[in-house]
């Protein structure tokens, strides 16, 4: 039996949830988002709690219970409140800036990474050595913050390139005579 999927949502005040057909829709303060549900589950809201069952026993339909609960709890969560991703930039002249909707990434190549910002998602560099990808779209949000990384992730010798904030980078030792 799912852990998860046993699991009710509750929905705060401020945000409404509507349920049409196999579409679930959430709406808040900070935007609207939408979910199509599987088959293989059936969604209830009763009281401002949305509770999420199973309508069989195959290993496929316990995935998607788990699988929906966590989506639906994931919407609320992001109207309501948002996302954010932080990373940090560790390197001799490493550096990020904002210019309009684009974020322009200097990494030690021999030109300027120029990457666009997506829709739905707000890009700040409070310091340049740090970026923040913030939304309410958490699947987009960790996307966009992956695919940044992707520019240059942290090497083990002297760490340097691309690291989430919260992210441990395993060292190594260099070559020794």
């Amino acid at each position: 039996m799912s852990k998860i999927g046993k699991k009710a949502v509750a929905v705060p005040k401020g945000v409404t949830v509507t349920l049409e057909g196999e579409r679930f829709k959430v709406k808040g303060p900070k935007g609207e988002l939408s979910l199509a549900l599987s088959d293989k589950v059936a969604t209830k809201i009763e009281n401002n709690v949305i509770s999420v069952a199973t309508k069989g026993d195959t290993k496929q339909h316990k995935a998607a219970w788990g699988l929906t609960r966590a989506m639906i709890a994931n919407l609320v969560q992001g109207v309501e409140k948002g996302f954010e991703k932080r990373l940090e930039i560790n390197g001799v002249g490493y550096r990020a800036q904002v210019q309009g909707k684009q974020l322009q990434l200097a990494l030690g190549y021999s030109h300027d990474v120029v990457y666009p910002i997506p829709d739905g998602i707000t890009v700040t560099t409070p310091k340049p050595t740090e970026i923040v990808v913030a939304g309410i779209d958490r699947q987009k949000v960790g996307q966009v913050a992956a695919e940044i990384r992707g520019f240059r992730p942290p090497e083990p010798y002297k760490g340097k390139g691309v690291k989430y904030a919260d992210e441990y980078i395993f060292r190594k030792e260099g070559k020794k005579k």
